[in-house]
């Protein structure tokens, strides 16, 4: 029988079965949004730790050693990821708005994301030397990814009113929306053979809702409660939705064979607290459980030879809120 509650030190849950040898990288902060190198030999990631107070670039061997940051240590970054040759890095940073940080969202509406307009998105040299700026935008520019063959870069902006999709190459020309319909599309990422994306996004429908998404928006905020997963060709046409639960799908990535994904979701809490792995076919069908840890698990992401799977979780946190990352083998 499974432990009816997470068992602190126990890094895989008996049902975990897809998972096995699961091995812990990181111990202590906030350690998040873990993305491989082509070459599978290192993992690009956000940490806010050592008494920082917000999320920095960091990059580590693929068994957690040799840790060192690559962004400035100023303001907020996120949103990480290698070049294909390894010899460049992508990250979104608000670092260029000044020394201060930019303010805490306001939880006074509820749980809500800030969308801070000092975002930009910039690529940088592997050791993080030569930060160049690629967008340059009045409002948010963030949620950047890579096309395997490094020549597209995928992103969210609200620079037409409404938080789409763009595309762009490495250098920041030829940008190009990809989705128009009204609500949040991000979180975007390509499918390994480049034909293919997958994201998540909200769709306001009724009169209320439309006005809640707007309000929200022209305050930099989004409130991130209800968002499905999409599928789409790469240059956005062929939509499709993937999910229809209602819940916070979040962190999609394709399984090798692009037919499936995994992603993270709090659908099965009633109180919406708690997000664990799942995975469903690109059609919809037979969506499945793939994590039980009682808090959060999310960011998956398969090594390049599909062998691995590397997420980010509060499993064994020593502290509340700490997040960690580990990597499993993963079963079929």
């Amino acid at each position: 029988m499974p432990p009816p509650r997470w068992v602190r030190g126990l890094l895989r849950d008996p049902r975990e079965v897809h998972l096995a040898n699961i091995r812990q990288l990181t111990f202590g902060g906030e350690n998040a949004e873990a993305y491989w190198s082509a070459d599978g030999k290192q993992l690009i990631f956000q940490s806010k730790r050592d008494g920082a107070e917000c999320d920095q670039i960091f990059v580590m061997d693929r068994d957690g050693g040799n840790v060192h940051r690559l962004s400035s240590g100023k303001g907020r970054t996120t949103c990480s990821y290698i070049f294909p040759d390894g010899k460049k890095i992508l990250y979104a940073s608000t670092y260029l708005s000044g020394d201060a940080l930019p303010a805490a969202p306001d939880y006074s509406k509820g749980y809500v994301w800030k969308l801070y307009s000092s975002y930009e998105i910039f690529t940088a040299n592997a050791d993080g030397s030569g930060i160049k700026r690629i967008t340059n935008n009045p409002g948010y520019d963030a949620e950047a990814t890579l096309s395997p063959d490094g020549k597209t870069i995928i992103f969210t902006s609200l620079r037409n009113f409404d938080l789409d999709l763009y595309t762009m190459r490495p250098d920041g020309s030829h940008v190009k929306r990809i989705t128009k319909e009204l609500g949040y599309d991000g979180g975007a990422f390509f499918s390994r053979d480049g034909k293919r994306i997958v994201w998540r996004a909200s769709r306001p429908k009724t009169e209320a809702e439309v006005s809640a998404y707007r309000g929200l928006v022209a305050e930099s905020q989004i409130r991130p409660m209800a968002l499905e997963l999409f599928v789409a060709d790469a240059d956005g046409k062929h939509a499709r939705q993937v999910t229809h639960n209602g819940a916070a799908n979040f962190g999609p990535y394709f399984f090798p064979d692009a037919k499936r994904i995994i992603y993270a979701s709090n659908v099965a809490d009633s109180g919406g607290r708690n997000f664990d792995l799942w995975m469903i076919n690109d059609d919809g069908t037979g969506a499945q459980q793939i994590t039980f840890n009682d808090t959060f698990d999310g960011f998956p992401m398969f090594s390049p030879d599909g062998k691995s799977l590397v997420f980010a979780s509060n499993r064994n946190g020593k502290a509340k809120g700490e997040t960690n990352l580990f990597v499993a083998d993963w079963v079929e």
